[in-house]
C-alpha cells in the first residue's frame, strides 16, 4: 500500500504600507467612510486581500502514514518575511519550540513554498478555510511577484476539489448555514469544542499579526503560525478518524 502524505499549511498576512499606494488605491481604499473609526476599519480590512496586504509567513508541515497505520512527521518548518532583506538573501533561525523558520523577503517565501509543493507533488494539502483564504491569496502574490504556482490551489468546484482537505467545508458537510447543524464557527471555537489547544491560548491571534509585523515581532509571528499548524492537524485527525468515510 502507497502510503498517504499530507502537507498542512497555514498562512499570516500584514496589509501593506498604507503610504505606499497610490493616490487613487488609497481613495478607493477609503471610499464611503467618513469617521477615522471607519478609516481605521477599512486598513485593517487590507489584511485580507492579496491586493493590499503580504504573506508574512507561511507554516508547513509533512505527515506520512506508517505502516502500523499511525503518522510520522517527515518535516515541519515557518517561512517568515523580513522586508529588510534583499532577494535571495535567507537566515535559519530555531523558535523555542525548537521548529526551524527561514527568514527571508516575500518573494524568496513564496518561491520555497511553491519548491515545497512541488518535492512533494503527491501529499495532499489540509488547511482551515485555505480554499477562501489561503489558498487564492498565495496564488495571487506570488502572480504580482511574476512567480509561477507548482500547483493549481484553486483547481476544481466548490464542492468537489482534489488533494486538498480544507476542514471548514468538512465541519460544515459542504453546506454552511448560519442556523443549522452546519453553522460555521471560527477555528478557535472549533478547536475548544473539540478538546484540542488553541492557537490563541498564548495570547496572540490573527487580528495582532499587523500590529506585530510592524513592530518587527517576526517570531511571535511564527510561533503562532506554528500553533495553528498544530491545532489544524490535530482537528484534521478529528475529521479523518470519526468522520471521513
Amino acid at each position: 500500500m502507497r502510503k498517504q502524505q499530507y502537507l498542512i499549511f497555514d498562512i499570516e498576512t500584514a496589509p501593506l504600507d498604507f503610504d505606499s499606494l497610490s493616490e487613487s488605491q488609497q481613495e478607493y481604499i477609503l471610499r464611503n467612510t467618513s469617521t477615522d473609526e471607519e478609516k481605521q476599519s477599512k486598513k485593517f480590512e487590507m489584511a485580507l486581500s492579496p491586493i493590499t496586504a503580504q504573506v508574512v509567513c507561511i507554516g508547513t508541515q509533512l505527515m506520512q502514514s506508517t505502516e502500523l497505520g499511525g503518522w510520522e512527521q517527515i518535516g515541519r518548518a515557518a517561512f517568515s518575511v523580513d522586508n529588510e532583506f534583499e532577494y535571495g538573501k535567507k537566515e535559519h533561525i530555531k523558535l523555542s519550540t525548537g521548529d526551524d523558520c527561514f527568514l527571508t523577503n516575500e518573494a524568496k517565501l513564496l518561491e520555497d513554498f511553491w519548491k515545497l509543493l512541488h518535492k512533494y507533488d503527491q501529499a495532499s494539502l489540509i488547511s482551515f478555510n485555505g480554499r477562501n483564504f489561503d489558498a487564492p491569496f498565495l496564488m495571487l502574490r506570488s502572480a504580482i511577484h511574476r512567480i509561477k504556482p507548482s500547483r493549481n490551489l484553486m483547481s476544481g468546484t466548490k464542492f468537489n476539489y482534489p488533494m486538498h482537505v480544507d476542514l471548514i467545508d468538512e465541519l460544515t458537510f459542504y453546506n454552511p448555514s448560519p442556523y443549522s447543524a452546519s453553522k460555521r464557527f471560527n477555528f478557535d471555537f472549533y478547536t475548544r469544542t473539540f478538546g484540542i489547544k488553541s492557537p490563541k491560548s498564548e495570547g496572540v491571534d490573527g487580528s495582532m499579526v499587523g500590529q506585530y509585523f510592524n513592530d518587527g515581532k517576526i517570531i511571535e509571528i511564527s510561533e503562532y503560525c506554528m500553533r495553528d499548524i498544530n491545532a489544524t492537524w490535530e482537528l484534521f485527525l478529528v475529521w479523518y478518524n470519526y468522520l471521513k468515510f
